[in-house]
């Protein structure tokens, strides 16, 4: 061996030897990232860099966290982007969102939100402009009939509607998924943007269908994936691009109908929420922090679209699913739509209290539908909670999965079962542990709109139609899962009654 060869290898090892101080170094500053505080939820070992990541599954995270929660407890961690504490059961998830509201009431700030929203809107914003931005909304759609009867009246006008274009299948079999989307849409939009859509637009059919991707892709691996590495993510081709593209999409709509809505404004008589914040623009544009500008306004009417259409009617898509997997449920809330409504007149939420049956089960459709199984949240300061230390910082992931299949609080938490919502007598009996809506804080905003809209359309359904599985198929329960839990396109054939 030469000397030059044995300065070479010297070199080489030197070299092998920095690289290999530095992976060490890298890793341990991982695990120490990684540590949790004093007092802090046990849960799986995480690996460097990666944390739990590769040991979970996002299409089903809400059955794996409901396996975590066996090995160590109701309350426990995971290390993600960052450490995350993951609550679930009734008795926790009450005591986090009720009990300590207050410091759990904020969102966890996520880069891709940050990126396509910048934390501004109602869903993803903290805070003071949440604050006055939740307090506007409320008001607002207070204003333009949510809880009131003129509402309802809307909500009955789209039932015959929707009812005519289910007519038009004569017996066919169809997927009712956009029809539904669009049905219920059509409420909303009404309240935001003064109109409704068609069952015939392709344009908006297209909307339809871009949201209902935008809310899969926003709960997907992908999202998981982005908030962990942004730096990489932002420059490598994905399905996150697509998320980014979709919102592009939907923000030109709600430009162009903000547009529309400024070229024939009337400051003294608002016609609905977007004509509403124009005003309230005015009065506050002293206030930046309250966030009442033209761009907030974009995210905060794309938010009111995205959850008065997702959430309400993914509901009925599983409500009709499950009245085709069990047909003798299905006879019995016919029986008493005849009974207490009859066939030629429209169902009112006046026929509700008379209607226990009918109750019972749109409600457990609601909790086995289990629409939303998983909440993000920020603790806002260290918190005691079942007996451990959440810090100020934490992201905590709130199971209401846990609490809808809670087997302390359900007979048979597994099994699509009216009874859960029915005393001895037959009559209608609430739940505590009822909460697809959330509790809290940040509880549905349109927690009123969806109740209302979904007896409505389910019961008007179902006053008309019989829905059965076409011939040769079975139904499924198989579902995805992003933001929201929603079944996998099915076909059902509907025959008049």
């Amino acid at each position: 061996m030469t000397a030059t060869s044995v300065v070479s290898y010297f070199e080489w090892l030197g070299l092998r030897s920095f690289f290999l101080f530095l992976a060490v170094i890298l890793i341990l500053s991982s695990l120490i990232r990684q540590k949790g505080p004093k007092n802090f939820p046990p849960g799986p070992w995480p690996l460097p860099f990666f944390g739990n990541l590769l040991s979970l599954n996002a299409s089903k995270i809400h059955l794996q966290l409901a396996k975590l929660a066996k090995q160590y407890g109701n309350i426990f961690s995971l290390r993600l982007e960052r450490n995350i504490v993951v609550v679930g059961s009734f008795k926790l998830v009450k005591e986090a969102l009720v009990q300590h509201g207050e410091n759990f009431a904020d969102r966890a700030e996520q880069p891709i939100f940050e990126d396509i929203v910048h934390n501004n809107g109602l869903a993803i914003s903290n805070g003071y402009l949440w604050k006055q931005q939740r307090r506007f909304a409320l008001s607002t759609l207070k204003h333009f009939g949510l809880g009131k009867k003129s509402l309802e009246s809307s909500i009955q006008v789209e039932s015959t509607l929707l009812n005519e274009v289910i007519a038009n299948t004569q017996g066919q079999p169809f997927d009712p998924q956009f029809i539904l989307n669009n049905a219920v849409s059509n409420i909303i939009c009404c309240l935001v943007f003064g109109d409704r859509f068609d069952y015939n637009d392709s344009y908006f059919r297209t909307l339809l269908k871009i949201i209902n991707e935008t809310v899969y892709l926003e709960g997907s691996i992908w999202a998981t994936m982005y908030n962990m590495f942004p730096w990489l993510m932002r420059r490598i081709p994905g399905p996150h691009k697509k998320l980014l593209s979709h919102w592009k999409t939907l923000m030109s709509f709600v430009r162009l109908k903000i547009k529309e809505h400024q070229e024939d404004w009337d400051p003294s008589s608002p016609r609905d929420y977007i004509d509403s914040f124009l005003l309230e623009m005015e009065k506050w544009e002293d206030d930046v922090d309250a966030g009442f500008n033209e761009e907030n306004l974009c995210y905060c009417t794309i938010d009111l679209f995205l959850a008065g259409t997702e959430t309400t009617s993914t509901t009925l898509y599983w409500g009709l699913l499950y009245m085709i997997k069990y047909p003798d449920i299905q006879e019995k809330v016919q029986a008493e739509i005849d009974s207490v409504i009859g066939r030629s007149r429209q169902p009112s939420m006046a026929d509700r209290p008379n209607m226990p049956y009918t109750d019972a089960v749109v409600h457990e459709v609601q909790r086995m539908g289990n629409i939303v199984p998983l909440l993000g949240r920020l603790s806002t300061k260290d918190t005691e909670l079942g007996g451990y230390t959440v810090p100020k910082g934490t992201m905590v992931i709130v199971t209401l999965d846990s609490v809808l299949f809670d087997e302390t609080e359900w007979e048979t938490p597994f099994t699509f079962n009216p009874g859960h919502f029915l005393d001895a007598e037959g009559k209608f009996r609430r739940r505590d542990a009822f909460l697809p809506f959330s509790a809290g804080k940040r509880v549905c905003l349109g927690e009123q709109l969806a109740r209302m809209e979904i007896f409505l359309f389910f019961t008007s359904l179902l006053q008309h139609f019989t829905f059965s599985t076409p011939p040769g198929m079975e139904p499924s329960l198989e579902f995805k899962v992003g933001l929201t839990r929603c079944p996998y396109p099915y076909k059902l054939c509907a025959t008049t009654r």
